[in-house]
């Protein structure tokens, strides 16, 4: 590469994924911000819409969120009418989060909206370039994860 030197090639790769992730995240966390909910909010609902209900505890990890995080966020989806806590028949402790009627129709709503923002985001890039960057990205993730 023009005038880097291979010892700093990782660093500046490094520095230069942290600005795109940095970038895309702030271009979809605006998007998403048109809807009335803010990024967590939507992650909630995504995942309750395509994965069904989930135990509480768990959303926290499926979301990237600390516990105290998500029982804020929650409360805030519920206030919202978009979700519903409901205690587990097996074992009370356990609450799970289900989304509403409400919260469906809102997602499918939104969803294919935030989806095109996406595709228009990433656009500069070809499928096979996206395919190619998927797997590399991969690799450097479970090397990431094996380290931790």
């Amino acid at each position: 590469m023009d005038g880097i030197k291979k010892e700093n090639l990782s660093l500046k790769l490094f520095i230069v994924l942290l600005r795109a992730s940095r970038a895309i995240a702030d271009c979809n966390e605006r998007k998403i911000k048109t809807f009335g909910v803010n990024k967590t909010e939507f992650a909630v609902l995504e995942l309750l819409y395509h994965k069904g209900e989930q135990p509480i505890q768990k959303i926290g990890k499926k979301v990237l969120l600390s516990s105290g995080s998500i029982t804020y966020v929650v409360d805030k989806l519920e206030q919202k009418g978009y979700l519903q806590r409901k205690y587990s028949a097996k074992d009370r402790r356990v609450i799970y989060a289900v989304i509403t009627d409400v919260g469906k129709a809102f997602i499918e709503e939104i969803f294919p909206e935030n989806e095109e923002a996406i595709e228009e985001l990433l656009s500069v890039l070809t499928e096979k370039e996206k395919e190619s960057l998927i797997k590399k990205l991969k690799i450097v993730g479970h090397h990431a994860e094996k380290q931790a």
